[in-house]
């Protein structure tokens, strides 16, 4: 008697596994190339205008800070090595960075070595870690409000 067969082999699922590595990689560097290129804005936000996006309208019509504000300018001063701006500027911008390097090297990981990071991250995500970065965000906000200006 033989085994039923199998819908998806193994060696086809790692080689998967790998190519998805690899564009994860590649876009989420593409993402910090784009951000060397840009001039970071000497007030703090609008840097997202050089890609040709229109100014923000929550800041144009509200004149406060949407609750992304400044995030473009954080990753150009990261990119730029400027990471104590990039702090001031938005926090939780600067954690994105971290965030997108990481990710290019464990997309990278993955692509070359093979190794499925998803459990892993899987286990990261937690109830508690969502409510985490929740908080994270509002407080960036908040600061950014506070600094609006």
């Amino acid at each position: 008697m033989t085994a039923p067969p199998t819908t998806v082999q193994p060696a086809k699922l790692e080689r998967t596994w790998r190519v998805l590595g690899g564009f994860v990689s590649v876009g989420a560097l593409g993402v910090l190339l784009i951000a060397v290129m840009l001039r970071p804005s000497g007030e703090g936000h609008g840097t997202h205008t050089q890609l040709g996006m229109p100014d923000c309208a929550w800041a144009v019509t509200l004149d406060t800070p949407c609750p992304t504000c400044g995030m473009t300018t954080s990753f150009a001063h990261a990119a730029g090595g400027d990471l104590l701006t990039s702090i001031v500027t938005q926090p939780l911008g600067f954690l994105l960075v971290i965030g997108t390097a990481s990710t290019v090297w464990g997309g990278a990981h993955t692509a070359i070595g093979g190794v499925r990071l998803g459990p892993l991250l899987g286990a990261m995500t937690t109830k508690w870690s969502m409510w985490g970065l929740a908080a994270a965000a509002l407080g960036a906000w908040v600061y950014k409000i506070i600094t609006w200006g």
